[in-house]
């Protein structure tokens, strides 16, 4: 499914984005990330992925979403019938925040950024959803719907349910790919998947396109 619109405009505004953001300071993050990660793909995209910030791989690379979590969402994103070059995906902190693993190496563990570092990235955040123009909204994971829709929403109470942002788009929360990871089992593992290719699924049916043939869910 396509879910892109034309324009260039758009990619203009966020290549300047991108490139005022690799100098931002607001907070302290930038001290231990490699690099900022912003967001990419389509730059009129109809549908907007936000996740919570970028993972060690994601650090590294500049890019979101290439990690484990990445790649998971990859699969759902086929599954539910989306093709991710044609959606942009960004997160609400871009510096990935990680402290050493003790005893282990030279592997970061991650850390979940507080609410004065979601504060300093939101601006950024704004201005990519104004430059972009989504439709819809997916918000994967509790830091950023909330960052979007208040500190008191919470995803286990309204998970899936399509709510109005400032933009004009439609916001639809659901988990962030990392917790389908984190399962304890196979089974757990496989019915989480399931649901989050269905939160996807009801994004892509408020851009009113038509289903594709349904497309077999990873477990």
């Amino acid at each position: 499914m396509s879910v892109a619109a034309s324009g260039g405009r758009g990619a203009q505004a966020l290549a300047g984005l991108r490139t005022a953001a690799r100098d931002c300071r607001a907070c302290p993050l930038w001290k231990r990330g490699t690099q900022t990660v912003f967001g990419a793909g389509a730059a009129h995209a109809r549908l907007l992925l936000v996740g919570e910030q970028p993972g060690d791989e994601e650090d590294r690379q500049g890019v979101p979403f290439v990690g484990p979590a990445g790649r998971l969402l990859d699969q759902a994103l086929e599954a539910a019938g989306i093709d991710r070059r044609d959606a942009y995906v960004t997160n609400a902190v871009k510096h990935f925040k990680w402290v050493p693993a003790e005893g282990r190496g030279k592997r970061r563990i991650h850390q979940k950024p507080n609410a004065a570092e979601i504060r300093a990235c939101h601006p950024w955040l704004t201005a990519e959803i104004a430059a972009v123009k989504p439709a819809v909204i997916v918000c994967m994971g509790a830091t950023d719907a909330r960052a979007l829709l208040g500190a008191a929403f919470r995803v286990t109470k309204q998970r899936g349910v399509p709510l109005p942002h400032a933009s004009g788009a439609r916001i639809v929360a659901t988990v962030h790919p990392s917790s389908i990871l984190r399962a304890p089992d196979s089974e757990t593992r496989s019915a989480e998947m399931q649901r989050f290719v269905a939160d996807l699924r009801a994004a892509r049916a408020l851009l009113g396109v038509d289903a594709p043939a349904a497309a077999p869910i990873p477990t």
